[in-house]
């Protein structure tokens, strides 16, 4: 039963996103209306089903785990944000000279040199 009403949601789904399309010469928040009528349908008929419900409660446990997060303060971003784009200049530097050395030793092999 559950793999009929996920496939109502998913045809609900569409019905919405077809509706934007055949409604092109209405006004936008009319066809904007008909897709998000359809999305809720579809939530609300996808809700009822096993897999509908053991989402939502992973979605809860999730929100839960997320609460449990020590985020880092403002010093702590700052010196972390400057940790980060100190090693991009280094390895744009790096980089950069590897990639000049590189030239003129192909210059040097081909006797271009110049």
């Amino acid at each position: 039963m559950d793999k009929v009403k996920l496939g109502l949601a998913l045809l609900l789904l569409i019905a919405g996103i077809a509706g934007f399309y055949y409604l092109r010469d209405s006004a936008m928040v009319i066809r904007v209306v008909v897709v998000l009528l359809g999305i809720v349908l579809a939530v609300a008929v996808a809700w009822f089903t096993d897999p509908g419900r053991r989402f939502h409660a992973f979605a809860r446990e999730s929100s839960e785990e997320t609460k449990k997060v020590v985020w880092p303060n403002r010093k702590e971003t700052t010196q972390t944000t400057g940790i980060v784009f100190a090693f991009v200049v280094a390895m744009a530097l790096f980089l950069w000279m590897v990639d000049a050395g590189l030239l003129v030793a192909v210059k040097y092999l081909m006797g271009q040199e110049g």
